[in-house]
């Protein structure tokens, strides 16, 4: 049974190991790996994998949340995740920090890691 994340959450994931590999990265392209982490969850586990309402027409896969926050990059590479602001139970100040990666399961990880696969070879096929 896999567990239910935020989308923002796995995209940052995504948006840390694309970076750390140098594979480019916009927030179109952060769209279409959460369209494949989505198919495989659904595919594996029989539920969505992110908190967020999906939206799909006419082959166009957009977590909303997402969308927006890397929204300001358009096509440019996206080179850390966007951030949230924080406030810790007990203080007065408000905290800006990016969107903490999940702690994925093992069998999750390799899910997330088949989509990020598929996503470096398609961008191979495109350079070739």
């Amino acid at each position: 049974m896999g567990n239910v994340y935020s989308a923002q959450n796995i995209a940052s994931y995504l948006i840390y190991e694309l970076n750390e590999g140098h594979v480019f990265v916009n927030n179109m392209s952060i769209q279409n790996i959460l369209a494949s982490v989505e198919s495989k969850w659904q595919e594996r586990f029989g539920h969505s994998a992110f908190e967020e309402i999906v939206y799909v027409n006419e082959e166009v896969y957009t977590v909303k949340e997402v969308f927006e926050a890397y929204e300001s990059y358009g096509a440019s590479h996206i080179p850390l995740p966007a951030t949230e602001y924080y406030l810790k139970y007990g203080t007065f100040q408000l905290v800006e920090r990016t969107y903490a990666i999940p702690n994925f399961t093992q069998e999750e990880i390799i899910l997330v890691q088949q989509a990020l696969t598929h996503y470096r070879y398609k961008l191979l096929a495109k350079a070739s």
